[in-house]
């Protein structure tokens, strides 16, 4: 893939040159509701006004009016094919499912990874589905690695996993399962959460779960001729904030510190610290991100350099969001928050950073859940309840809603 490799600057010049050609737009970048409503494709809908929560189903899930849900997906269970003889992929599915995202594929369907937060045989499993939304397979992308929590998918097709331990590191993984999975020591080693990619300059940027953790950026050092970037080598940077919230980067000397070095969070002594350091994803030039810590949300306009709080729950005037977790971003600019713990729901946020519950699940107090991605068509909503109904199996349970998402022009 980088037998021909491009410096970070030629890189950059050749954007410049080509930003008005909007050919970076049209294979990287989401549309937005206008450029939907141009092609006359569908888009989200208001995701904030779907209307109140009904009462559980069958499986514990309120939902609004007009949506369904399955479970494709058991801790310890075989997945079920959609077709087929069998009926059985014979792979059984993980303990402890955390972040995930969805991945087209050439046929038309997509797949869904999601990361096992397990100690020391933690790793990324993945479901394929066909165009219709069936499921026609499932397989393992990565095994033995440690407490994977969040990640991030990028736009070359591949899936960031997060080691969530002290000194953990990134594993790039390849969602179709046939290519081995490549740890990427140039991305730090520390207690990483979640990672998102800025389409534009193929920056790369970083949470850290800890009370006093950072929040981090990787500029590689070569791309490919696509246009991609070498994970292998470049800078890490962290965030220092001034009084209003604008953004200086300072390198990191050692960024794979090992256990008698200075760690990441601590070279800088100007850094900025984030509270619990979550989910992030990237939308329309905006990085969100969560910290659990105090209960916040967050954006980076990446061309002002600067970040500001949407959601903050103790001067939020409807608190209703707690335990922030990982996050999504339909299309339509919608911000999907999950909660750990909290009311079991994954809430929407609009852009004044008022929220509102899309579902919720009953009877799963002690959970969590994680890994929210819609499939590429936008129509099909996937999550998980790390720890299930049971506090003594701990048996994670992985859904799949389906409903009116979107809306037509």
């Amino acid at each position: 893939m980088f037998n021909k490799k491009i410096k970070r600057r030629q890189f950059l010049n050749r954007a410049i040159q080509t930003a008005g050609l909007s050919v970076m737009g049209s294979t990287l970048l989401p549309l937005s509701i206008g450029a939907h409503t141009q092609q006359g494709l569908p888009f989200f809908r208001d995701l904030s006004d779907l209307g109140p929560l009904l009462p559980a189903n069958e499986l514990g899930l309120r939902l609004p009016r007009g949506f369904s849900a399955r479970v494709i997906a058991e801790t310890g269970q075989s997945v079920k094919c959609d077709v087929g003889e069998h009926q059985d992929t014979g792979f059984y599915w993980h303990m402890f499912p955390d972040g995930g995202a969805t991945f087209e594929t050439d046929d038309g369907g997509w797949i869904y990874v999601s990361n096992s937060e397990i100690r020391y045989l933690g790793g990324v499993n993945a479901i394929r589905f066909d165009a219709e939304g069936r499921i026609v397979d499932a397989y393992s992308i990565l095994k033995r690695t440690n407490r994977n929590c969040a990640g991030g998918p990028t736009p070359w097709k591949t899936w960031l996993s997060c080691e969530e331990v002290s000194g953990g590191y990134v594993f790039e993984c390849d969602p179709w399962g046939n290519n081995r999975a490549i740890r990427r020591p140039a991305l730090g080693r520390f207690n990483h959460e979640a990672v998102a990619v800025d389409p534009q300059t193929m920056d790369l940027y970083l949470t850290e779960d800890k009370k006093d953790g950072c929040l981090y950026r990787f500029q590689a050092d070569y791309f490919n001729d696509e246009g991609f970037p070498d994970l292998s080598s470049g800078q890490l940077s962290v965030a220092e904030l001034d009084a209003q919230g604008f953004v200086t980067w300072h390198l990191i000397e050692n960024p794979t510190p090992g256990e008698d070095d200075t760690q990441t969070r601590h070279q800088v002594p100007q850094s900025s610290s984030f509270n619990g350091g979550e989910g992030i994803w990237h939308h329309e030039g905006v990085m969100y991100f969560t910290t659990k810590g105090d209960n916040r949300v967050w954006t980076l306009d990446l061309e002002l350099a600067q970040i500001r709080c949407l959601y903050d729950e103790a001067t939020s005037s409807s608190p209703i969001l707690s335990g922030v977790d990982n996050v999504t971003v339909s299309s339509g600019g919608h911000v999907l928050v999950a909660e750990d713990g909290g009311d079991m729901q994954i809430v929407v946020l609009d852009q004044t950073g008022h929220p509102t519950p899309l579902l919720q699940i009953v009877g799963q107090d002690h959970s969590e859940i994680t890994g929210p991605a819609f499939n590429p068509k936008g129509d099909r909503l996937y999550f998980s309840s790390q720890r299930g109904n049971s506090r003594l199996t701990n048996a994670g349970i992985t859904y799949e809603v389906t409903g009116p998402f979107l809306a037509h022009a």
